[in-house]
């Protein structure tokens, strides 16, 4: 009896009960499980330990073999004592603005007040509201990201591991992802000072990655602080931290950065700006 099929109908392709999944090397299993539990644990955030995630519920969104996964790993244990290493390979300790987006705000304030560069006075006044409008976008941001909650959770699951292999692999990778995190936040900071004509202070003995250092440690200072007390997100400090032309609302982030950034930065006397008159 003829059969009528769909225009688009491949006769070599099997159908219905023929048709198979692909078989995934031992790797690709590997990766599937490792980056299908980490898209959970930031879906759902990450307790002190593993204990929320089931071991059979990450095989199943996963898509892979059961027979592969007990094969890579006999007891879940095994499976969670990777994962642990997964998670602090790829921690961020805050999620902070991009360069890009901290070049996007520099071209809005610059754009919204370009009068301001013709004087010292002015590019001190861009200075500040500079700080002053970062340190809400970065306080908000870091209040709300998963990764955040991640990381904090995996310091908290560090300080509770034996002491042994997972913890001395859980302590390297998390020190290395602070260390790219403070990296990138120095080039921030070093770029919008270079920017608009500022440099380090030499008697301070600073640095931009000390500066960025101090930054990351008063946000997460207050991040911490507001977990308990939201009312820290939304306080504002009538004040004029940096001897600006006139006084602003300033959240707590802004006052402490605009501390670092009196202690370590100042106008660079080698620059020297055209006539914007």
């Amino acid at each position: 009896m003829a059969r009528n099929y769909p225009p688009d109908h491949d006769p070599s392709r099997p159908t219905g009960p023929a048709r198979r999944r692909a078989r995934l090397s031992d790797q690709e299993t590997e990766r599937r499980m490792l980056d299908t539990a980490v898209a959970m644990v930031h879906r759902d955030g990450l307790t002190v330990g593993l204990d929320h995630l089931g071991f059979e519920d990450v095989i199943r969104d996963a898509g892979v073999s059961r027979t592969t996964v007990y094969r890579r790993w006999p007891y879940k244990d095994l499976f969670f004592s990777d994962l642990l290493r997964e998670l602090a390979r790829g921690a961020a300790p805050a999620s902070a603005p991009a360069l890009e987006t901290t070049g996007e705000v520099l071209s809005e304030v610059l754009s919204s007040r370009s009068e301001d560069l013709a004087s010292p006075q002015g590019r001190h006044d861009l200075v500040t509201e500079l700080l002053r409008l970062t340190a809400v976008s970065d306080f908000e941001a870091v209040h709300g990201s998963p990764e955040w909650r991640t990381y904090l959770a995996l310091q908290a699951t560090f300080l509770s591991l034996p002491e042994g292999d997972l913890r001395a692999d859980v302590q390297a990778a998390l020190a290395r992802s602070e260390q790219r995190f403070v990296d990138r936040v120095a080039r921030g900071w070093e770029t919008v000072a270079t920017a608009l004509g500022y440099r380090l202070r030499p008697e301070t003995g600073g640095s931009f990655p000390l500066i960025a250092t101090l930054a990351c440690a008063a946000m997460r200072g207050l991040v911490l602080m507001s977990l308990s007390d939201p009312d820290l997100l939304t306080r504002r400090v009538p004040a004029n931290p940096t001897t600006a032309s006139a006084a602003s609302d300033w959240s707590l982030l802004g006052m402490a950065a605009a501390s670092i950034a009196v202690t370590y930065l100042e106008p660079d006397p080698d620059v020297t700006w055209d006539d914007l008159a």
